[in-house]
């Protein structure tokens, strides 16, 4: 919720909403060097004055838009690692992929410089990785990988293939095969490890 918001002050989610997702584009756009106020409000077609009612800085702005818009990796139990893993690798290209994707990237960069943001955003990404972790330790406590995997690889290994993949394909090649892309992706690294803890 905004910080400077009023006692009794009646909020339109759609015009937060609209706003959030303006100011993700605006950093998108312009990183944090050129990110102002004046800007989100142009392209969020309201008032500079509505921003201030809500918001009492830039900070506070930006960080409640990652709030309130930026998708993030959560625990999603499907019962298998397999499924998982899935799901997981979906999360992640759902992230660099949708429209915030850019703001995501943008801030993987610049988010340790930004006061106020910086954080907000290291516990987000906490969060993160401790569901991401959930994940692969229900796998090893159901005996699907063996117990020497190293969790903090396999995870790297996926998510770094997912980024990579969602920064570098060509954007209609993408839109047409990122659960397909998921799917070979998990294959792939599962062989690998089982193959690996095999010998």
């Amino acid at each position: 919720m905004p910080a400077s918001e009023g006692p009794g002050r009646r909020r339109d989610p759609e015009v937060d909403r609209r706003i959030a997702q303006a100011a993700l584009e605006v950093f998108a756009d312009t990183g944090w060097a050129g990110f102002a106020m004046e800007t989100v409000a142009r392209r969020a077609g309201v008032g500079k004055a509505s921003l201030y009612l809500r918001w009492s800085s830039k900070e506070t702005l930006l960080t409640d838009a990652v709030t309130l818009r930026l998708a993030r990796v959560f625990d999603a139990d499907t019962g298998t690692l397999h499924g998982d893993l899935v799901q997981l690798a979906g999360q992640v290209l759902d992230i660099y992929t949708g429209s915030t994707g850019r703001a995501a990237s943008r801030l993987t960069l610049e988010a340790a410089a930004i006061p106020g943001v910086a954080a907000h955003y290291d516990a987000m990404r906490a969060s993160q990785r401790h569901a991401a972790r959930a994940i692969v330790r229900r796998g090893i406590d159901r005996g699907e990988v063996a117990g020497n995997v190293s969790v903090t690889l396999l995870l790297e290994t996926l998510v770094g293939g997912a980024m990579m993949h969602a920064l570098t394909t060509p954007p209609a090649a993408l839109a047409a095969d990122t659960s397909g892309y998921a799917l070979r992706l998990v294959d792939f690294l599962l062989d690998a490890v089982t193959t690996q803890t095999a010998h």
